[in-house]
């Protein structure tokens, strides 16, 4: 075995489409929670309005960000490069940097 450590690729796999569905629930919690403040909002019951705004959003946040995040987690995927693969990509890069760009014969 080589005392070279082994090299990983890291790939994230998350589309728009993986998220959407979390990002329609927290719309929806925010316009539920602007109305709800604005149906208690009076003269006499700001202090409840601002109170339903502060729990609904602290109670909900936590929640949502724990779905994204791992979500998020979910879609990261390491995979080890095998060392053909490693020093073809290295001979690769190294022979485009060798070589010289076309140029237009005039």
């Amino acid at each position: 075995m080589d005392n070279e450590a082994q090299k990983y690729r890291m790939v994230c796999t998350l589309t728009f489409g993986d998220i959407y569905g979390q990002i329609i629930v927290w719309l929806i919690v925010i316009f539920l929670t602007l109305a709800s403040a604005l149906g208690l909002w009076s003269s006499t019951r700001q202090i409840y309005a601002l109170a339903v705004v502060g729990l609904v959003l602290v109670l909900s946040l936590p929640f949502l960000l724990f779905a994204f995040v791992t979500t998020l987690l979910n879609h990261i995927e390491f995979s080890p490069l095998e060392a053909m693969e490693s020093t073809r990509s290295s001979s690769r890069r190294h022979i485009k940097a060798s070589q010289k760009p076309a140029e237009a014969a005039g």
